[in-house]
């Protein structure tokens, strides 16, 4: 069982009629039947800084929060921040550096912050609530993939991996613009063209990897999958930085709880590593029709440049990968 199943098993079932989505599914965000068709969807994430700049760190929290929004097909509303900091660097301009980058991705989606909350915490955290509104009938969850439908992702995997290569000082310029250019950037055209096109399912790539968030799409869907290794898009340097010994600790226990749901095959280490990798702001993972996926690579090819089709749904054992 992993550490959020544990966690989850502690809750309450909820009973209300109006709670559409709920956390027992392991989707993207709570959704909430307002009346006359409509929904709310809300989430909540943070964490610590990843990145050396404050200014990355703000946009990076901003991007990743609002991302869970967008995977479920909803327009955000507004946002609000979390903030925790150690008082006694409050004059350092650390904070307003943070909260600036926030509001520029806020800005650039569209949508006001408008408050939140902060604590004296001795080890920095920022990260936003995101609200969201949907019409109840365009709800895209987790949990309606069929036998058949392509699996497309919509931005490359390694920001795990590269974060800590900064973190120990050894990632390269290179390596690292690319990695925060995509982690700072919105998924909200992804999301318009999966809306434009309609899909059955879709999730958004986070802290459990490719391989952890698909399982449960597919756990959720009762189907299961095959993706070909070399079709999945990889951030620049990523396999040299494996190399080098720069794997987070949360890509291996995501590769360990892993272990008895994909079949690798002869895959390397390291390719199972980058499936595996704990992503932060990472893309769209879409199940989609075969007879739409030409369409919607087509719309995806102007906003998001590495989205990429990587297999497909089968008629498996639920929640089980089978890598080529």
């Amino acid at each position: 069982m992993s550490e959020l199943a544990q966690v989850l098993r502690h809750l309450v079932p909820v009973e209300s009629a109006e709670a559409l989505v709920d956390a027992s599914t392991g989707d993207d965000a709570a959704v909430y039947a307002l009346g006359d068709g409509r929904a709310l969807v809300v989430t909540v994430d943070f964490f610590t800084p990843l990145v050396d700049d404050p200014y990355d760190f703000g946009r990076i929290a901003a991007a990743n929060a609002l991302s869970d929004i967008y995977a479920m097909g909803a327009e955000p509303l507004f946002l609000l921040n979390l903030l925790g900091f150690p008082r006694a660097l409050l004059d350092e301009g650390l904070v307003e550096e943070i909260i600036r980058g926030g509001s520029d991705i806020a800005r650039e989606a569209g949508v006001p912050i408008l408050g939140g909350h902060s604590v004296d915490d001795p080890e920095p955290k920022y990260g936003l609530v995101a609200v969201g509104e949907v019409d109840v009938e365009s709800v895209v969850t987790n949990a309606s993939a069929e036998s058949g439908d392509v699996l497309i992702l919509t931005k490359a995997l390694g920001t795990g991996i590269v974060a800590t290569a900064i973190k120990a000082g050894t990632a390269s310029d290179a390596a690292t613009t690319a990695a925060v250019d995509s982690m700072i950037t919105l998924n909200r055209e992804a999301a318009t063209a999966m809306r434009a096109v309609g899909v059955r399912a879709a999730t958004d790539v986070t802290g459990y990897g490719l391989l952890g968030h698909l399982s449960n799409l597919l756990l959720q869907s009762g189907v299961s999958a095959e993706i070909v290794a070399e079709d999945v898009p990889v951030l620049p340097e990523v396999s040299d930085l494996i190399a080098a010994g720069h794997i987070p600790g949360g890509t291996q226990r995501n590769l360990e709880d892993l272990e008895d749901r994909v079949d690798f095959g002869t895959q390397s280490e390291s390719v199972r590593l980058i499936l595996a990798d704990a992503q932060t702001s990472g893309g769209l993972l879409i199940a989609v029709p075969e007879e739409r996926a030409v369409e919607l690579m087509e719309l995806l090819r102007s906003t998001a440049p590495l989205a990429a089709r990587i297999g497909r749904v089968t008629s498996g054992s639920p929640g089980t990968i089978r890598v080529l």
